[in-house]
């Protein structure tokens, strides 16, 4: 009987919970790789620190100012809600497009591939290498099933309710945060040598470029160094990202109003920290160079070799799986919820709007399953991470101002908690990210620009799918 069915969540998640999806849904597999291709773009230890500090501090000036948002509409959905309340049902159902088609989905098939790439150092048949079928100009290898394989395993474990995933989010989080710790007390103590701290420091700020083809180093100075700073924080702020997914699943918080701000707060925190000193770690262990030319950008495994020798990349290839898989949970979990809250408006598919037996949306989880174990096929998970930035970004942006609409449009609705440093904070990120963003689509228009259409190619799909009765207003 479908009035059987439960209308509404249950809020199972605590403090602590909130703040491990927030931890576990942002370091996936990024802080263990992109640290190379930021050591190319800008070729000193300072530039390094720098551009993750910024990243980090811009990061969390974002999230405390969702936490005004969250504890106004402290309901599943998330930054769809805030977008529809503050600019109206179009900019929101195209976030919530760009959301299924490459956000979510994108960011859940190149995690899902972060795993498989390092489970192939155990066993190495699970390698991109492996090709196990061949037709025409598709091939599918063993890493794209192991991805998929691991993303039809956490959707099943996320469809028989919140409970299970929430005892493994936080228990894998809180392996990943202690095998972090590990990594950079260990490095810091066998591995860090004196010299190759002082050499990596010696010019700290003396900004350069690696030519990959040359093998050589070319000093920048002026637009070649802003261009090469926004590149590398392309890596760095994905690196950050996700941590909005807690915004997602307000539904099942216990006493969001306080506890959806504060995880988003002690998550992005927690998070900076260890992101700055894992780079200090690679800074005190390995010359500069080695960082920018690691063997297919894994600088953490090489941090680990010189700790622990042989075997630290096993070491590093184990923490990489149960940090990837805990990041996928995190987003599955979170991902589905934006699309329940659509489907309520009319804007998705009508049966995402339906919880199951265990009080969570199933169908919306294995839709959303389904296109991301698509998108593990098309192999270009690189391009992805870059459709996906832009548009991430621009909702970033529109979101914030959010802020400043909303007090103008509602400012009698209680705010129990309001944004820290109010406007010029959240104005600071404004302005930092929409220069990251041109200055994106001036680098990478190839890549970049693709996101922005799959974004627009939203405003057709809303009019021919729009309810009737919208229409009408």
């Amino acid at each position: 009987m479908e009035d059987q069915k439960p209308e509404d969540f249950k809020r199972e998640l605590g403090l602590l919970d909130g703040t491990m999806l927030v931890v576990g849904s942002m370091i996936g597999s990024g802080i263990f790789i992109v640290s190379a291709d930021i050591a190319r773009q800008v070729g000193s230890a300072g530039w390094l620190i720098l551009i993750w500090l910024i990243s980090g501090l811009i990061t969390m000036i974002a999230a405390i100012s969702y936490g005004e948002l969250s504890a106004m509409f402290p309901k599943a959905g998330g930054q769809y809600v805030y977008l529809k309340e503050a600019y109206n049902k179009l900019i929101a159902f195209l976030y919530g497009w760009s959301f299924f088609a490459v956000i979510q989905t994108g960011t859940i098939a190149a995690v899902g591939v972060g795993f498989s790439k390092f489970a192939a150092y155990l066993v190495p048949p699970l390698s991109d290498e492996n090709i196990l079928y061949e037709i025409g100009s598709f091939k599918l290898n063993a890493a794209q099933i192991v991805s998929i394989i691991t993303i039809i395993l956490l959707t099943y474990i996320n469809s028989r309710g919140v409970k299970n995933s929430k005892i493994m989010q936080t228990v894998l989080t809180v392996i990943k945060i202690l095998s972090l710790f590990g990594l950079i007390v260990f490095g810091f103590i066998l591995a860090a040598k004196a010299e190759i701290w002082n050499a990596n420091w010696a010019n700290a700020f003396s900004s350069r470029a690696f030519n990959t083809e040359s093998g050589s180093w070319m000093p920048i100075g002026g637009t070649a160094l802003l261009t090469g700073i926004s590149a590398a924080m392309v890596g760095s702020l994905f690196s950050s990202d996700a941590w909005v997914g807690v915004t997602f699943i307000a539904g099942e918080i216990k006493n969001p109003k306080r506890n959806v701000g504060l995880s988003l707060f002690l998550g992005t925190f927690i998070v900076t920290i260890i992101y700055v000193l894992t780079n200090l770690m690679y800074l005190a262990v390995i010359p500069l160079d080695e960082i920018a030319t690691a063997k297919s950008d894994r600088v953490a495994v090489v941090a680990s070799q010189y700790t622990f020798g042989d075997m630290g990349t096993i070491i590093i290839a184990v923490m990489i799986m149960i940090s990837t898989f805990a990041c996928n949970n995190g987003l599955i979990m979170a991902g589905a919820r934006v699309y329940y809250t659509m489907a309520k408006d009319g804007l998705f598919f009508k049966k995402a709007a339906v919880l199951n037996d265990a009080s969570v949306p199933a169908w919306a989880l294995w839709i959303q399953c389904i296109w991301a174990s698509l998108l593990c096929l098309t192999g270009k998970y690189g391009d992805l991470l870059d459709f996906v930035i832009i548009i991430v970004l621009i909702f970033y942006i529109l979101t914030i101002y959010g802020i400043f609409i909303l007090r103008k449009k509602m400012p009698d609705v209680e705010r129990p908690y309001k944004a820290f440093g109010y406007p010029f904070l959240p104005f600071l990120y404004i302005i930092i990210a929409s220069a990251v963003c041109v200055s994106l689509l001036l680098t990478k228009f190839s890549t970049c620009g693709w996101g922005v259409l799959i974004m627009l190619t939203g405003i057709p799909v809303y009019y021919l799918t729009k309810p009737k009765e919208n229409s009408v207003q």
